[in-house]
């Protein structure tokens, strides 16, 4: 007869729960050898205990005896005073559950009026545009606006099932702070930097048309000059250099001058960004600082899409001179290249063309590579603006602050601990540690003339680490949309000039 006796730790909702997942994602691996039948017949047969039915009775046993002497009305007279206060607390979570989704609703219909409002009639233009423009922005308040409709969601009660296992209760209890908690550390971060900017407006505002004349005197300027000669030591043609320059330099001192222009309207830009941030939280704002980058270096962008669609033009118009002379001709139909005879005129037409085009070609070339250095450099500053906004969104603060001060409240899978094994002619005590394989052997093979086998031990849970909890709380779809999305799309067709930031 064996006897075997397994001691745990009531799980309590706070403190403690098992659970049999790992948190861990395994890449399965395509096994090339084709697997035996009996690996097949082993693998369809069911196994003797069922560990998940065994975890979540433990994880139910002592939540749903409170939950249904909640309910039922039991009391003891030692608990009164904490039946009067859950009570209490209860009809006050009920009372902001009821008022802060009525608020958040009236401001959410207060902002789909005014979005109505500006897109109707003569001004949709102006709408669009600023849609258009400002769609960082515009996103970000989308956001916005869906965790303020999320406020019933998350103060809703869900039921006696959510308090009848400590598992579920405490998964739904993440589930609801995971939101309130972003939006507050969002919230923090929004006063901080608004409040600096309040106190340092002049200086912020100084300091930011200092660098602007700096980059548009020390970079733009003088690098447009530095191509109009000899840069590098590479022979340009002078006419198109000067063209390109002159063209270039042009474009410059038109938005310089616009920027000394209304430069006075910055000071109250820095203060309604300040002011954005103190009501609305850090994304906004930052969401806004990235539009604003794009506006403010607009004439660097326009010149990129410029020489960009004149070095595409020269490629394309060389290629096509190239099949020319091997008498090859682009079949749009079939897409696929075909025998064709030219005429004597055609390939003296295309010497002609072919040989000014290719050598006119570095000059095109070097200008293309410094606007694409500048433009990308401008992309990749607005990517880490927006991989900041999306950790303020999707890190889990409350979660990180659980497992710092009580790290049992996340298991990663259970073991047994052998506290004891004894039968009437041999005893073995592991205390600490798992029994060696020699005991086990010789315990197995003696267990035929032992009339009476007890073993005892002790469920005990893995946990997981930070490294572990961040992985599997943080790196989810909202991280992997950032990594395939539009940020890297706008830097890699920036190098190519494809799309300017209107149409984005």
């Amino acid at each position: 007869m064996f006897t075997y006796v397994v001691v745990y730790e009531i799980p309590v909702y706070g403190v403690h729960h098992f659970s049999l997942n790992l948190w861990k994602s395994y890449t399965p691996v395509k096994d090339p050898v084709k697997k035996p039948k009996w690996v097949n017949e082993l693998e369809k047969n069911q196994p003797l205990l069922d560990l998940d039915t065994v975890i979540l009775a433990i994880n139910s046993a002592a939540a749903a005896r409170l939950a249904l002497e909640t309910r039922v009305g039991f009391k003891r007279s030692i608990s009164v005073f904490f039946n009067i206060s859950s009570r209490s607390i209860a009809f006050m979570w009920q009372v902001l559950a009821i008022f802060v989704p009525t608020i958040s609703t009236l401001f959410y219909i207060a902002l789909q009026l005014f979005h109505n409002v500006s897109s109707f009639g003569s001004i949709t233009w102006i709408y669009t545009t600023s849609a258009r423009v400002f769609c960082t922005t515009w996103t970000q308040i989308q956001i916005r606006c869906c965790q303020i409709l999320y406020w019933p969601i998350i103060l809703q009660d869900n039921g006696i099932r959510s308090h009848s296992c400590v598992e579920y209760m405490e998964n739904t209890a993440l589930h609801r702070h995971s939101m309130w908690s972003s939006l507050a550390v969002d919230l923090l971060l929004g006063n901080l930097m608004g409040l600096a900017l309040i106190v340092h407006a002049e200086s912020v505002c100084q300091w930011i048309l200092t660098f602007a004349s700096v980059i548009t005197n020390a970079l733009l300027r003088s690098g447009s000059v530095w191509l109009m000669g000899v840069p590098a030591g590479f022979k340009l043609n002078t006419e198109l250099a000067g063209v390109l320059g002159v063209i270039s330099l042009n474009a410059i001192q038109i938005w310089s001058t616009l920027w000394i222009l209304f430069s006075f309207l910055f000071i109250y830009f820095i203060k309604g960004l300040a002011l954005l941030g103190i009501l609305f939280g850090a994304t906004i704002p930052a969401a806004l600082i990235i539009d604003m980058v794009y506006i403010a270096t607009l004439h660097v962008s326009t010149l990129h899409w410029f020489i960009s669609l004149l070095y595409s033009w020269q490629i394309q118009a060389l290629a096509a001179l190239w099949r020319l002379f091997r008498g090859r001709k682009w079949n749009p139909l079939r897409q696929r290249l075909d025998s064709y005879h030219y005429t004597v005129k055609q390939h003296i037409v295309g010497s002609l063309l072919f040989t000014p085009l290719l050598l006119l070609l570095p000059t095109t070339s070097v200008f293309y590579m410094f606007f694409t250095i500048l433009s990308t450099a401008i992309a990749f500053t607005c990517i880490l603006i927006e991989i900041t906004i999306s950790m303020i969104h999707s890190t889990p603060y409350i979660k990180i602050f659980l497992w710092l001060m009580r790290r049992r409240r996340f298991p990663s899978g259970i073991w047994f601990e052998i506290a004891s094994c004894q039968n009437d002619s041999l005893e073995f005590a592991c205390h600490d540690k798992v029994c060696s394989s020699s005991e086990k052997s010789y315990r197995n093979n003696n267990r035929g003339r032992d009339r009476s086998t007890i073993m005892v031990s002790v469920l005990r849970s893995n946990f997981l680490s930070i490294g572990e909890s961040l992985l599997y709380f943080s790196f989810n779809c909202y991280y992997l949309h950032l990594m395939q999305g539009s940020s890297w799309d706008c830097l890699c067709i920036s190098s190519w000039g494809g799309r300017s930031r209107l149409a984005c």
